[in-house]
């Protein structure tokens, strides 16, 4: 979760209070944080915020929450808006790189170092978090007195556009910096493959910003700079929509006045959209939900300590949420801001209704028997990742391909899938292990994902001079009958194994399970010296119509 850094005094100055330290630093949590740590010297404070409100990422969108929570200043947050002369040309070579953006303009801002370092922590809180370290959404935040408008958002060739970036004296293409910024390092994965870069360029040709990499060194954000310009691109326009209204407003709680810029091309309009949201909550399913028996008006006085404006409509309460609220999908999610406004506290003790017993699954029953037994024949349990790859699953191990669960936007290619064997697993940890002594021998109960549904293995690998068909035929069989299983065995012919060195385990004439000696090729695919015998079992299979036999 996010740690945001600010100095209390700053925050007391932005709420407009006089409270003694303690009073807010005793409260904060009560909306959804967790303190960190407070300096009663240096008046330095960090507080951990939970994801969902990135809202609350910068200083000031703390003080704003905190006004109305403290009763200072009840109710919903506005701003004043107005239209600017600014227009933004969003040409279509943009659609196949980064096809979304938006902007917004603040006049009159008065920043000093407290305030650029809080723009500056919100702006990479942001990329964090909800921009998925950029893919998503990034932020630029620029002079507005030193460019030009109108601008242009269009997609180049990596050559074809030089400038100064940010922290360098030397221009460069957006080809170079890719390779010799720190940041274009950074975050140069995320145009992979990309024929065509995204720049925002002025009247003059002047580059404001390379997003998502970095912004250009002529419209570096000072203390003395009175007049921003602002945008965002994306990969989805709602979530970049929330970033410019919580980036604006953010701004604004400094003294800046915001003003709309034009879009002009395929997305057309006027942003940002500070227009609040609607909700109509029903008082009684609100009680019911939450255990309380409150009346409209007090409802209404829950929700306006949340920053929301509220009032009775009979028996539901009209409520108009503010624009920077992201995290807010669905009517419940209003409802849990009731019993925060409420308070927590103020909920009291209370004894269950009804009695639960928890119980542990049978499957969990049963994998911990079976792990019980795999340490007893001498095996050491491993823990791998559920992540895994297509290479290794139906490549460097010939399983036949089937389909399996892919990763939309995987960090790297060694984890672009869900598994659906665990023996890929355990051979990756022979690997890793390789300067150990032999013999080795581990075994793993661990997740596989089989038609998109989570099925329970077991998988057992062993690796000595002379490991052999033999070992392993008489380990599976022995742990199927201590589990109380009738099984019988069958060649197998899978190209994994060595031919001949291969067998099935069926049940009931289904087959649960394979063994034998891994292929010279297999072994030869992870760098092991040594042959290799391996087991792998469905559990899943293996309990169903036993009934309560394997347990």
């Amino acid at each position: 979760m996010p740690v945001i850094n600010f100095n209390l005094e700053d925050l007391k100055s932005l709420m407009g209070t006089k409270m003694e330290d303690h009073e807010v630093l005793d409260r904060i949590p009560m909306i959804g944080a967790d303190f960190h740590d407070f300096d009663p010297v240096t008046k330095e404070a960090s507080i951990e915020f939970f994801p969902n409100r990135p809202d609350l990422y910068s200083v000031e969108g703390l003080a704003r929450a905190l006004r109305s929570f403290f009763d200072i200043e009840l109710g919903l947050r506005t701003y004043d808006i107005s239209a600017s002369d600014i227009v933004m040309k969003v040409e279509p070579s943009v659609k196949g790189v980064r096809p979304y953006v938006v902007g917004a303009v603040i006049r009159g801002v008065t920043l000093d170092d407290k305030g650029i370092r809080s723009l500056m922590e919100l702006q990479e809180k942001l990329h964090l978090t909800v921009g998925r370290k950029r893919a998503k959404v990034a932020i630029g935040v620029h002079d507005l007195d030193r460019v030009s408008p109108p601008f242009v958002y269009k997609a180049v060739p990596p050559g074809s556009v030089s400038f100064v970036p940010l922290a360098k004296e030397e221009p460069m293409t957006l080809a170079e910096v890719l390779e010799k910024h720190e940041k274009g390092r950074d975050y140069k994965q995320l145009l992979d493959g990309k024929e065509l870069y995204p720049v925002i360029l002025d009247a003059d040709n002047e580059v404001l910003s390379f997003p998502p990499i970095i912004n250009g060194r002529l419209t570096t954000v000072t203390t003395q700079t009175k007049n921003l310009f602002i945008d965002v691109t994306g990969t989805d326009q709602n979530t970049i929509n929330g970033v410019l209204n919580i980036v604006c407003t953010s701004i604004a709680e400094r003294g800046g006045v915001i003003e709309t810029i034009t879009l002009r091309g395929e997305e057309k309009g006027m942003t940002p959209n500070l227009r609040p949201k609607q909700w109509l909550l029903d008082v009684d399913r609100t009680n019911a939900s939450l255990g309380l028996d409150l009346e409209p008006l007090a409802m209404c006085q829950c929700l306006t300590r949340m920053g929301y404006s509220a009032e009775p409509k009979g028996h539901k309460v009209k409520v108009s949420s503010s624009p920077v609220r992201m995290d807010l999908i669905h009517v419940a999610d209003v409802v849990e801001d009731v019993a925060i406004g409420y308070g927590y506290e103020n909920f009291g003790n209370s004894r269950p209704v009804s009695r639960t017993v928890g119980g542990e699954r049978r499957m969990e029953r049963v994998a911990d028997l079976v792990r019980q037994m795999m340490v007893g024949y001498g095996h050491w349990e491993v823990t791998t990742l559920t992540l895994s790859s297509t290479d290794e699953q139906f490549c460097k191990v010939p399983y036949p391909e089937v389909p399996a669960v892919e990763v939309l936007n995987p960090v790297s290619e060694d984890h672009n899938c869900l598994r659906v064997h665990l023996i890929p697993s355990l051979l990756t940890v022979l690997h890793k292990s390789k300067h150990r002594d032999l013999p080795q021998r581990v075994f793993e109960v661990g997740d596989v994902v089989i038609d998109s549904k989570r099925r329970k293995h077991l998988a057992v690998m062993s690796i000595h001079s002379k490991a052999g068909f033999t070992e392993m035929k008489s380990l599976a069989e022995g742990v199927l009958k201590e589990l109380g299983v009738q099984c019988s065995l069958a060649p197998g012919d899978m190209a994994m194994f060595i031919p001949g060195r291969c067998a099935m385990v069926k049940v009931n004439g289904r087959t649960v399970g394979h063994f034998g000696e891994l292929h010279p090729q297999v072994i030869t695919a992870y760098e092991l010296g040594h042959p290799v015998i391996a087991f792998e079992l469905d559990l899943q299979d293996l309990m169903s119509g036993r009934g309560e036999k394997i347990i």
